[in-house]
């Protein structure tokens, strides 16, 4: 199989769909991999790393597309790249289409195979694709946070971990998942005062276990929700529903009663945001203020550390694209129900029940559109 990347045209996007040692291991397998001229050039890997692993390197994003079975991306195609699809050819990358008509309208026209990292399950319901970008989101999400809450920023001037004498920040969590997770124990590292909020007393349970006192458990009612963002700081939106919008868990409301100076960072934005006041925005131009609070609302976060994150993902992402390559995508699809969970537009069909409810297609089961 012939496998292209393409280079990144997202704002302010370093990573890679394929870093040099991932390609070495697919042309190990047989394979041929053609790579965008710098397409890892803003994370350190030069043309000469891509050709010294075996990677034939081509100067401009057509030829990529043209001449590929399968492409391998980061983030979801732009309307561009939408066009230079064909039918047949397997797109393998993060889409979150339920909060993005347009896209899902460019892979349906392009007919293509469209297999979106973040539905791809595991035996233990987990989304093992989407993980690494969610360790890194959740922690980062404090960070940048904390950042939002200095005062050249416009936020109160803050500091997340207090001092001897004056209490620290409160920090407060909505989704107790890996963003969640990885979220507060970043705050709790920093020393802030930490709350986070789910619905599955199992998971609040489970958390209790492994943070004891340290962390603040509470279970998600909308009563709850409205006290703790009042009483908040930083208030970081770690929800998920795989493959569909995210719920507005915070309404406008809730907000204007936050201190002025506090601080909103919506990691579900990617799926639309879980903050009624959320809008999309970019590492060029991160943050806004609506009713006094800051927001910081970037759709892909994880690329600020682009080369962390792009090592993180190929660690995960790697053994599906061997798959794909090495049986094709027809017999991969059939014989990985968890890979099959990842299909999400079939040749001008849309696969995933999410997506299709959200956006309003009928829906196409993907069993039987592979079989």
């Amino acid at each position: 199989m012939i496998i292209g990347v393409p280079k990144e045209i997202k704002a302010h996007e370093y990573r890679v769909g394929l870093v040099p040692g991932s390609v070495k291991e697919i042309i190990r397998n047989g394979h041929s991999v053609l790579v965008e001229t710098n397409a890892g050039i803003g994370i350190g890997f030069s043309d000469d790393h891509y050709k010294e692993a075996g990677a034939t390197v081509l100067p401009t994003a057509k030829e990529i597309f043209e001449g590929s079975d399968m492409i391998v991306k980061v983030k979801e195609p732009q309307s561009t790249e939408c066009q230079m699809l064909h039918e047949g050819q397997i797109l393998f990358t993060y889409l979150h289409l339920a909060a993005d008509k347009a896209q899902t309208e460019g892979l349906i026209k392009s007919k293509s195979v469209a297999i979106a990292y973040e539905t791809v399950t595991d035996d233990y319901g987990r989304l093992p694709l989407l993980t690494p970008m969610s360790e890194v989101a959740g922690r980062m999400s404090v960070q940048v946070g904390a950042t939002c809450l200095e005062k050249y920023a416009g936020g109160a001037g803050v500091l997340l971990g207090g001092v001897p004498g004056v209490e620290p920040g409160h920090v407060v969590v909505i989704g107790g998942g890996v963003v969640g997770t990885a979220a507060a124990r970043m705050a709790m590292g920093l020393e802030a005062k930490v709350t986070i909020i789910d619905r599955s007393n199992q998971r609040l349970h489970e958390l209790d276990c492994l943070y004891g006192s340290r962390l603040n458990k509470i279970y998600s009612t909308y009563d709850n929700i409205e006290q703790y963002v009042a009483d908040a700081d930083l208030v970081i939106g770690a929800v998920l529903v795989p493959g569909a919008a995210a719920p507005k868990l915070v309404n406008r409301s809730m907000i204007q009663n936050m201190r002025p100076g506090s601080a909103l960072v919506d990691v579900a934005i990617d799926q639309g945001g879980c903050f009624e006041t959320s809008k999309p925005t970019s590492h060029a131009n991160p943050t806004y203020e609506v009713d006094g609070i800051i927001h910081y609302c970037v759709t892909n976060m994880p690329g600020a550390v682009a080369k962390t994150s792009a090592v993180a993902l190929n660690n995960a992402t790697l053994p599906y694209v061997l798959d794909l390559a090495n049986k094709g995508y027809q017999k991969a699809l059939k014989e990985d129900k968890h890979l099959l969970n990842g299909l999400n537009v079939y040749r001008g069909s849309v696969t995933y029940q999410a997506v299709a409810n959200d956006l309003g297609y009928d829906f196409v089961d993907p069993a039987q559109a592979v079989s």
